[in-house]
């Protein structure tokens, strides 16, 4: 890999492990409703009048804007409005990971290999433990709640659907590509998000953004155009331009970068069975990361 690839390989985990610290300073002055939709508005102003359409079925852009803007993002912002933190949300998403393996041998017929089976095992310890920080009496759960717990993994369940979208829309299109895609699939969300805050939210939230600071709109800049657009391209590009094996580790540094940043900027703690939890998360992305390659060398 080149300088420039280990420069958007860092910059792509720094992003992403540091969104989390947007999503919470924006949700001081938005509701979870709003905040969706107004990242999806940055996200498409002003790509959308310069990006041209995908050259793919309309389905694919419709549903994958569903999975990944209204249900990934919709479950994330409310779990950290009723109780997550940005630290734990930010390694709880990476279970994203095994629910795309167990969508993709359910509904795509996909081959479970050793290594996947043994790093589900272990990621499902890690949810066991960040489950019974809720369940012991009197435990210290860092500021987080069950309820919120249930929402990220609701939200990581839906990152795998969309993850499943971009799979078959990658096989029905022989040349596919991110960026229209992801420009163009950032609108379906706002009218959803709109409409949710309009039945859901209390009337006297509907427009509070209207006064919201500028750190608020500094956050759905970031949330918009960085960890939205820019960090997706860098990604892509380099998965087109190294095998998976050889970018996919440095996806490990997010979770990293979420408790560092949490902890610092914010002030979050983690308790004893979430480090726990923590712990067993990232060895079982380990586990499926760099599995395969050990038993090669051992066969």
């Amino acid at each position: 890999m080149s300088l420039r690839d280990y420069l958007a390989a860092l910059g792509v985990v720094l992003i992403w492990g540091t969104n989390f610290i947007a999503m919470k300073y924006a949700l001081h002055h938005m509701t979870p409703f709003q905040l969706g939709a107004g990242r999806y508005l940055f996200a498409v102003l002003p790509l959308i009048l310069f990006v041209p359409r995908p050259q793919l079925p309309a389905k694919w852009v419709i549903l994958y804007g569903l999975f990944q803007g209204v249900g990934q993002f919709g479950f994330l912002f409310l779990a950290l409005k009723v109780g997550m933190s940005a630290a734990l949300g930010s390694v709880l998403m990476q279970t994203q990971v095994f629910f795309t393996a167990l969508f993709g041998f359910v509904l795509l017929r996909e081959h479970a290999s050793r290594s996947l089976l043994a790093g589900l095992f272990i990621a499902a310890l890690g949810i066991t433990c960040f489950a019974l920080n809720y369940l012991a009496p009197g435990a210290d759960t860092g500021g987080t709640t069950a309820a919120g717990f249930v929402l990220v993994l609701g939200s990581a369940a839906m990152w795998a659907a969309s993850n499943i979208v971009v799979r078959r829309a990658q096989q029905a299109t022989p040349q596919f590509e991110v960026v229209p895609f992801m420009v163009w699939s950032s609108l379906v969300p706002i009218i959803p998000f709109a409409l949710l805050s309009l039945a859901f939210d209390a009337p006297a939230t509907r427009w509070q953004w209207t006064s919201a600071p500028p750190s608020t709109w500094l956050s759905l800049a970031y949330l918009g155009w960085f960890a939205t657009i820019l960090a997706y391209a860098l990604w892509t590009g380099l998965l087109k331009r190294h095998a998976l094996n050889r970018v996919a580790p440095f996806s490990l540094g997010v979770p990293v970068v979420g408790i560092s940043s949490g902890m610092l900027v914010l002030g979050e703690s983690v308790s004893a069975w979430q480090w726990a939890g923590v712990t067993l998360v990232v060895a079982a992305l380990a586990t499926v990361m760099f599995g395969p390659r050990l038993l090669e060398k051992r066969g």
